[in-house]
């Protein structure tokens, strides 16, 4: 008896609002005082997919490790890619190109690099120069066409294994040691450095470029015309090399100054 008047007496207590609100029913409350679990499932969020990485290329392919490839100076690399792009482009045969691109192959694996971030990035290489042996087959013969699709996609390969095993850093400090000597005809080796990241750094920014077009155009539904494709792409592509020209003549980089001589 007791027990029931103490509850009555707490329930007539309270104020209007508690009681409407301890009485409010579950369907009357905010969607955001709900858990993901009661909402239904035409009311609950689509569920994004991750962003899929677009191609850039062999370029940023950077993969850290402890092979020997990477312990090897970034100097030595590149004086071997020139050596044996001397190589091949002279004795240019079926035999020297296959061999070369065995050679390119065996490198790839030894890098440690990631086998399918890799052989995305090399795809469209891959497909060009069989097109290209398949044109040389039908123009020429088929050992001309072995050898100039073996001879391409091995330089592209051995070119890939610099990539992967040598940082941006390390390369461009290269570059500039090797320029070094350049300085006698008033050349900055600096200048050939910036020269070469500049490079670098465009080729992935123009192929994001032109995705980006590709997407604008296929959202008006213009994915079928040229127009629409190659005209936004060309004046972006101006504006952009306008805006870091600006930037570097702003920080007075490309005045023909050279950085390292004393103020007069």
């Amino acid at each position: 008896m007791t027990a029931e008047f103490g509850s009555a007496r707490s329930t007539s207590e309270q104020s209007p609002s508690e009681q409407s609100g301890s009485a409010q029913p579950l369907s009357a409350q905010s969607p955001s005082a709900r858990s993901p679990s009661t909402l239904s499932p035409s009311t609950q969020p689509p569920r994004r997919r991750p962003a899929r990485a677009r191609w850039t290329g062999p370029l940023g392919l950077y993969t850290p490790g402890s092979t020997w490839l990477h312990r090897l100076s970034p100097g030595y690399k590149i004086t071997a890619l020139a050596g044996l792009s001397i190589v091949l482009t002279v004795w240019r045969t079926p035999v020297v190109g296959l061999s070369a691109l065995g050679v390119a192959v065996v490198l790839l694996l030894a890098t440690g690099a990631p086998l399918r971030q890799t052989s995305r990035a090399l795809l469209p290489v891959v497909v060009v120069g069989v097109v290209l042996g398949v044109f040389q087959w039908w123009s020429r013969d088929l050992a001309a066409a072995v050898a100039v699709t073996g001879t391409l996609l091995a330089l592209v390969g051995l070119a890939t294994v610099v990539t992967v095993t040598s940082p941006a850093d390390r390369v461009l400090d290269t570059v500039v040691r090797a320029a070094g000597p350049l300085r006698r005809v008033g050349v900055s080796p600096e200048v050939v450095g910036l020269t070469v990241t500049l490079m670098l750094r465009s080729v992935p920014l123009l192929v994001e470029l032109a995705w980006e077009v590709r997407d604008a155009a296929r959202a008006r539904g213009l994915e079928r015309s040229p127009r629409a494709y190659l005209v936004p792409f060309v004046l972006r592509t101006v504006a952009r090399a306008h805006r870091t020209g600006d930037a570097l003549a702003a920080r007075g980089i490309l005045d023909g100054e050279d950085p390292d001589e004393e103020p007069r």
